[in-house]
């Protein structure tokens, strides 16, 4: 029982867990720029000649300060707003208030804005009630996000589906977050919304709902969602959003288009996300690059992945840095991967250090960790503890690990609890286990259940086992009805599917496979590949191959080499070639060595040989004594 699992864990499922990120929008601080005139919004945003900006922007506070000093209501708002853009509060306020008395509903927002800032939320919230009233969409949404921050949903939501069925991208944005909060099914409407107005935070989150759905639904429209997920995601992605352009990098990778990924993966490591310089750097390491890897990985755990970590511990295990590996396992469990325990257990185990092993791998069977609840069980079960060892194996069958389910069969088999050790092993292979298959197969085939055994022995020979391969083969050979024998001259008959299963085991090396391809060559007649796999199963130790070797070498007139082959498997234990050899001898008229041989094929049976034998041994006997 091998003690199974990577070193480095980085499943396609479960890569990326999905949490919020500080750093995108979150629509915060939306009415400070969004609900003035548009000569506000033509200001905002940087633009290539900074100085030119700002001496445009001065001569605009100019203009619009001798507008306002002349009564200019539009004016004292627009210059009430582009002071409190500058964090001139001071400045805006008595302007803002001016034009808000006079009416000007942007004004009444904006000063909102800046009460709040200033630590007056109440208050602010009456001036954007007034706003959002005169129909200000800004305002609605500033005051819905006012009374969501104090638990009052329902007037939340009102305000926030005003602002969102006027337009507002942050409105809709809003609500859409509160209905998904609630559960509300409504809730991608308007994040889809907001994500058709750009709004890169609403197109991410409407790819990670659209993407978390699509598993559960039918196969074309789990597809649809899907391509409609990437679709989000690459909007979401150009705009900057460093988590979405994880995510997309991890669907192009799993679909095969490597270098894409690698750039999406690489924009996001760039910008700070740590899971996907961790990703970048196992492309890299595919790719052949292990030191371009190691570069990220550190950057990634330094950032805390505890996944980097563990592949930083699993580069310097192969490395047989096993002190610097340790630290990186350690750095990961601290991180909060158990990934690191188990690494941890499985590199004592290396290196001899049981107890400790033992300890890692229950802090990781404990945490949950199925493959370490197995390494733990054979640790348990190379002591003898096999008491302790059943428990554990049973939890990780439980969890999932297909070869605790083996091992588990494994350990009911040896116990004598055959029904119980054939469920495991049907497990395991249902799985894809092929030694469990193998198992599975044999145990059907015991119980004569020839259909079950069939296939589970073709899912064993497919899987690779050379074993399974002639069994599934022995299985169909004894099916076929007897063939007419071969005459010279006729054309040799086309291999059978039982036939080419034997090849695949005897290419594998199974010895008795070799024979038995050799013996179907033989009744073809096709003596030189009969030949070479006699020899072959000969060299390879089965007195099978080198008796069937030796009586094709007789037959063809090399009767020296025959008396070889038979020799090597008289030797091993092969009652018919010592009979041959007595014979042999006994023609040669070495009749003391052709007794010798009787003797032995008496002794080695089976009963017809072992009788013929005798009866040669007393004619022998007789005519030395003569």
């Amino acid at each position: 029982m091998d003690v199974m699992g990577d070193k480095v864990t980085l499943g396609t499922t479960g890569r990326f867990a999905h949490a919020t990120d500080p750093g995108q929008d979150d629509g915060a601080a939306a009415a400070t720029a969004t609900a003035t005139s548009t000569a506000l919004d033509d200001t905002v945003g940087s633009t290539p000649d900074e100085s030119g900006a700002a001496a445009d922007e001065v001569a605009e506070l100019a203009r619009r300060r001798l507008a306002a000093e002349a009564g200019d209501v539009e004016a004292m708002s627009v210059l009430g707003a582009m002071l409190l853009r500058r964090g001139d509060l001071d400045g805006a306020e008595p302007h803002l208030r001016a034009a808000t008395a006079a009416g000007d509903r942007a004004a009444a927002n904006n000063l909102g804005v800046l009460l709040h800032q200033r630590g007056y939320a109440d208050e602010a919230a009456g001036w954007w009630r007034i706003a959002a009233v005169a129909g200000s969409a800004a305002a609605a949404h500033a005051l819905g996000r006012y009374h969501r921050e104090r638990g009052d949903e329902p007037a939340a939501e009102y305000w926030l589906r005003q602002s969102a069925e006027q337009g507002h991208v942050l409105g809709a944005y809003a609500l859409a977050d509160l209905l998904e909060h609630r559960g509300d099914a409504g809730a991608e409407r308007w994040m889809r919304v907001a994500a058709e107005r750009g709004h890169r935070e609403a197109a991410y989150r409407l790819a990670r709902a659209l993407d978390q759905r699509a598993p559960r639904e039918p196969a074309p429209d789990g597809a649809r969602l899907q391509a409609e997920a990437e679709q989000w995601y690459r909007q979401a992605a150009a705009r900057g959003h460093r988590r979405a352009a994880l995510y997309l990098g991890a669907i192009l990778e799993k679909r095969g288009e490597v270098r894409e990924a690698g750039r999406w993966y690489l924009t996001a490591a760039k910008d700070g996300e740590a899971r996907a310089a961790c990703a970048l750097g196992f492309l890299l390491r595919d790719a052949g690059d292990t030191e371009a890897a190691a570069v990220w990985w550190l950057r990634a755990a330094q950032d805390g992945d505890g996944n980097a970590a563990n592949a930083l511990g699993a580069l310097h295990a192969e490395r047989g840095e096993t002190q610097t590996a340790e630290r990186w396992y350690r750095k990961a469990l601290n991180a909060g991967d158990v990934n690191g325990a188990y690494n941890l257990g499985l590199l004592c185990a290396e290196q001899g250090r049981t107890a400790q092993a033992e300890q890692w791998y229950r802090r990781a069977a404990y945490a949950g960790h199925r493959e370490a609840a197995n390494a733990l069980a054979v640790l348990l079960l190379q002591g003898g503890d096999t008491g302790g060892a059943e428990p554990w194996f049973s939890k990780a069958a439980e969890g999932g690990s297909v070869d605790a389910a083996f091992n588990l069969g494994i350990l009911y088999s040896g116990q004598g609890r055959d029904e119980e050790a054939l469920l495991w092993y049907e497990r395991a292979a249902s799985a894809g286990h092929t030694e469990a298959a193998l198992q599975a197969g044999i145990a059907r085939l015991r119980a004569g259940d020839e259909h079950a055994a069939e296939r589970y022995l073709r899912c064993a020979a497919g899987g690779g086992s050379a074993e399974g391969a002639y069994r599934l083969a022995t299985l169909l050979d004894a099916r076929r009805p007897p063939g007419p024998a071969h005459e010279l001259g006729a054309p040799v008959l086309e291999k059978t599917e039982c036939e080419e299963w034997y090849e695949r085991a005897a290419d594998q090396g199974h010895r008795r496979a070799q024979v038995r391809v050799g013996m179907l060559a033989a009744a073809r007649g096709d003596v030189v590949e009969a030949a070479r796999w006699y020899r072959a199963a000969a060299e390879a130790g089965s007195r099978n191959g080198a008796f069937n070797l030796g009586l094709l070498l007789a037959r063809e007139g090399s009767e020296p080499e025959a008396v070889m082959w038979w020799k090597r498997a008289a030797n091993a234990g092969h009652g018919r070639a010592a009979l041959r050899l007595a014979l042999v001898y006994a023609r040669r008229g070495e009749l003391a060595e052709g007794q010798w041989w009787a003797d032995r094929a008496s002794e080695l049976g089976p009963s017809e040989v072992a009788q013929r034998a005798a009866r040669l041994r007393d004619a022998l006997r007789e005519e030395l004594s003569a």
